[in-house]
Formats: C-alpha cells, structure tokens, sequence
C-alpha cells in the first residue's frame, strides 16, 4: 500500500503535469517552491530553467547547474544527476540570467530530459502580482502555464508589503491600493486579461491557489476557485495547494460545480 507521502507526490505530479512535458510558472506566492516540490516529484530527468532572471537556485534541490554564455548556440553536454539547472552569469553571484527563447527552445528538444520547469516571471518574493505590460516571458515551447498566487492575502491590505505592482493588481482587479483583498479581488485577477490571461495566447492555464495550510484558508479557496470558474470559460479547473508541503488539497473543476 503507498504511503502518505507516495500518494501525494503522484497526486502532485498527475495534477500538474497531467500529459504536459514543458511547464512555464508565473505569478507569485510559491513558483520557486512550486518547481523545485514538482522537480524532486516527478519521475525521470527533470531540467529547470528561466526566462527572466532570477535568484541562485538552490543547491539542495538541483543536482547540477549549466551556465550558458548569452550568445550560446548549443547545449553543452549535460552534468549527471536527476534534476539539472541551467542558467546565464549575471551581475551578481545571488541572481541567475534567464535564457533566450532559442536557447530554451534547445532545452526542451533535448530528449534526455523527461520533463522541463520554466520560471517566466519574477515576484520578489511576494504573495500575489499583477504583470507588467511586457510580463510574462513565456517561452513558446512552453505546453501548461502554471498561474500562482497565495489565498493567505485575503483580508490583508493592498500594498507592497504582499504585492509585486500593486497598482496594477487594482488597475486588474478594481480593488483600492491600501483596501483589503477580497475573494472576488483574486478571482477577477485570475480572470483578467491585465492578471493571469495576459501573455497567454492559446497555451493551457492552470490556476494554483497557494498557501492553504490549514482548515481556516480552504473555505476561502474555494470561493476564489468557484467565482473565477463562474466568470470565464479559460480553464476548466482550479487547484488548491499547500506547496511548501509538497500536497495538492483539492481541485476544484467545473464540471463539479
């Protein structure tokens, strides 16, 4: 019988993958989290890379790190190990360059790689963002775009303290800067195609509402989850997560509704 934590790395990895081999996170409130939880789930080689800058991947979740010149027109030949980084030198030895399309365009030809994780944006470690007008940077290989923000900013005001741009989270969603994010805030930005839409074109969305750690944030999640269902034909499901313990909590689809 699988135990506990087999059970909800399979769940993890069919939820989110589900058919998809090249996967693209935007948004904020755990993409990092997110990519390194689905990375040591997932069955096979995994390569993760960027298409924005970023900060340093952690060491303890990789088993190697790639560096690319920005002019590179090839892959080198891959480091051993399981889960492999790649990445440009930037300025400082704590950030990491984003590769060009070309150059993830190779990454995801690259057959000796079971599945390839894409980060496409950057939030500065915040809980819920709205992209600037050249946001995201999602690479044409990408097959699912993963959408991330965090249910635990319901109640909270809208500033810079939990939003990256918040001025453009009330511009999306009509929530006033220093007001309190409701249910129907983050709804409308899952919708909006100023919040989770832009960008997209044709690519497959799927909404994570994250950070629901406990029984208090479930009820809310939901709510969320039902009210963007209810506003656009988009997508068809939304999952509620708790990505810091690697476990999906629910998914909430339409068809249920």
């Amino acid at each position: 019988m699988p135990s506990s934590e087999d059970s909800d790395r399979n769940k993890l990895v069919a939820t989110l993958t589900s058919g998809a081999r090249v996967l693209s996170l935007v948004g904020a409130g755990g993409k990092k989290t997110t990519m390194y939880a689905l990375a040591k789930a997932l069955p096979g080689r995994v390569a993760l890379s960027s298409s924005s800058h970023m900060a340093a991947y952690d060491p303890r979740s990789i088993d190697g790190l790639v560096t690319l010149a920005p002019d590179a027109l090839h892959l080198p030949e891959a480091c051993d190990g399981r889960v492999v980084a790649y990445g440009g030198a930037a300025e400082s030895p704590e950030r990491i360059r984003g590769l060009s399309f070309g150059q993830l365009a190779l990454l995801a030809a690259d057959t000796s790689f079971d599945f390839v994780l894409l980060k496409a944006d950057g939030a500065r470690a915040r809980w819920i963002k709205a992209p600037a007008d050249y946001e995201p940077v999602i690479a044409p290989c990408t097959e699912r775009v993963l959408y991330l923000l965090s249910v635990q900013v319901i109640g909270a005001p809208l500033d810079e303290r939990i939003a990256h741009r918040p001025e453009r989270i009330a511009a999306a969603t009509g929530a006033a800067l220093g007001a309190a994010l409701t249910a129907t805030h983050l709804a409308t930005l899952l919708c909006s195609p100023m919040g989770a839409l832009q960008g997209l074109g044709q690519r497959e969305l799927l909404p994570i509402i994250n950070m629901v750690d406990g029984a208090a944030w479930l009820g809310p999640a939901r709510d969320v989850a039902r009210l963007a269902l209810a506003r656009t034909n988009r997508f068809d499901r939304v999952v509620l997560a708790n990505m810091k313990a690697a476990r999906i909590v629910e998914v909430i689809a339409r068809a249920d509704l």
